[in-house]
């Protein structure tokens, strides 16, 4: 870039600073003037003004940014300014406080959106009274049967039951000392001892004794 060119940056950036009266980054000057001139020539600029103390260079965090020196526009109020600081601290502060507020307020109305409204509510009760009714009516429908048995006859059929669960499992154990008695002299295996004779095992029909 030529001599001009450059003159032509810095009288551009400070023309453009003056007039916004507010701090920006290169890389905002650069978008803002539309990149009529290249980010380098914009960088050389500022450094070359900020060093001829022309504006203002300050440090945000990580980033540069550069502002026009207050001075130029009449009466500077240094501690003016460090109220109006103060009061961009409280106003963010209390921004934080109201989006936390909000945040917390969402979660309550997604919360009061998931429940079930009046109307809906009703509905579902209707619904389970319904519900409860039809299964009352059963109830009643099972209780007026008279092919009901007596507590007697129910104990009689566990009892036997449970006896002959007993049996087979004693006849079962019995076959099976048999079995391993017979196999001991066996020639060929168990299955093929069983084929043989012409067993008909529990295993065979799925048939598996109860625990009790």
């Amino acid at each position: 870039m030529s001599k001009k060119s450059e003159e032509e940056a810095s009288d551009a950036v400070l023309a453009y600073l003056n007039k916004q009266n507010r701090p920006y980054s290169v890389v905002d000057i650069f978008s803002n003037l539309h990149k009529e001139y290249g980010k380098t020539a914009i960088q050389r600029s500022v450094e070359k003004l900020a060093s001829k103390g022309v504006i203002t260079e300050k440090i945000n965090g990580k980033q540069k940014v550069y502002a026009p020196k207050q001075d130029q526009f009449g009466d500077y109020d240094e501690n003016e300014i460090k109220k109006i600081d103060e009061n961009i601290k409280i106003s963010m502060g209390k921004l934080k406080q109201l989006q936390e507020t909000l945040k917390t307020q969402e979660s309550e109305l997604r919360n009061v959106n998931s429940t079930l409204t009046t109307k809906d509510a009703k509905d579902r009760l209707t619904e389970l009274t319904k519900q409860c009714d039809r299964y009352q009516e059963r109830i009643k429908n099972i209780k007026s049967e008279t092919n009901h048995i007596t507590p007697e006859e129910k104990d009689k059929i566990y009892k036997e039951h449970k006896q002959f669960v007993q049996m087979w499992r004693k006849r079962k154990r019995m076959a099976t000392d048999i079995l391993n008695g017979i196999l001991e002299g066996y020639p060929k295996p168990k299955k093929q001892l069983i084929e043989d004779i012409g067993i008909e095992t529990d295993e065979e029909y799925g048939a598996v004794i109860p625990n009790s």
